[in-house]
């Protein structure tokens, strides 16, 4: 099989800190060197790239930056425009609002579409939320699913937790899974309510912030000591024995 010739323009896959801290504790120096050079953008919410982009230290005015935005809202139909620029031959940088892009995260799009037209994506080294919980958790990386965010019905989220958990027995597979911070009280609820009493369930919070909170304990001994999540970004990593 035969493959287009690549053309010059290169989509960078640029991660973030996960929360407001300085870009140089989180981030390599091979991330903020492209970072730092890149001059189009593709990210999740504009405000939230600024700040990042100019806590890294962007030689140009933050102004001079052509940015532009693909979230869940960007229809499929825009995704060609936001490629031309690579297909112009200009390198592009692709950043999600905290951690790496592409991973619950709307980017994905963009990157097949890069695919699709022989473009060049380079992933760069950065914090990733989903992997810092798996590793903390105890519960093993070798074979794992991560589900991204369950539904918000109840009714449906308590059937999804159901499956995830007899799935992980069945399989011996680690399950993963996120939501947003002001809905986490409510999925932590839901797993105490539906998952059995010696599942065991990690909760990773605030990762690599001054207030991170990490642990795992056996649904029986959460319900007894409930962690405060309330407005606190969190992943949950769950194993059924």
């Amino acid at each position: 099989m035969s493959f287009p010739e690549r053309v010059s323009g290169t989509l960078y896959l640029v991660p973030t800190p996960l929360g407001d801290l300085d870009p140089a504790r989180w981030l390599p120096p091979a991330t903020i060197e492209v970072a730092r050079r890149l001059r189009h953008w593709i990210v999740e919410t504009p405000k939230d790239a600024r700040r990042v982009l100019t806590r890294v230290g962007i030689a140009v005015p933050i102004q001079s930056l052509a940015i532009e935005v693909l979230d869940e809202h960007t229809p499929d139909a825009h995704i060609t425009r936001l490629a031309a620029p690579l297909l112009e031959g200009l390198d592009v940088g692709l950043m999600s609002d905290a951690g790496c892009p592409v991973v619950a995260d709307p980017g994905a799009r963009l990157v097949r579409a890069a695919h699709a037209a022989a473009i060049q994506v380079v992933p760069l080294v950065g914090p990733s939320a989903v992997l810092l919980a798996l590793m903390a958790s105890g519960l093993g990386g070798q074979a794992f699913t991560f589900h991204g965010y369950l539904p918000v019905e109840a009714a449906q989220r308590a059937t999804a937790l159901r499956t995830i958990e007899r799935a992980s027995g069945h399989d011996r597979r680690t399950q993963v899974m996120i939501e947003t911070p002001y809905r986490n009280a409510r999925l932590l609820d839901a797993i105490l309510e539906h998952c059995r009493p010696e599942t065991l369930v990690c909760v990773a919070a605030d990762l690599t912030l001054p207030s991170q909170f990490v642990a795992m304990h056996t649904v029986r001994a959460w319900r007894e000591h409930r962690p405060m999540l309330d407005k606190r970004p969190a992943v949950f990593v769950l194993a059924a024995e």
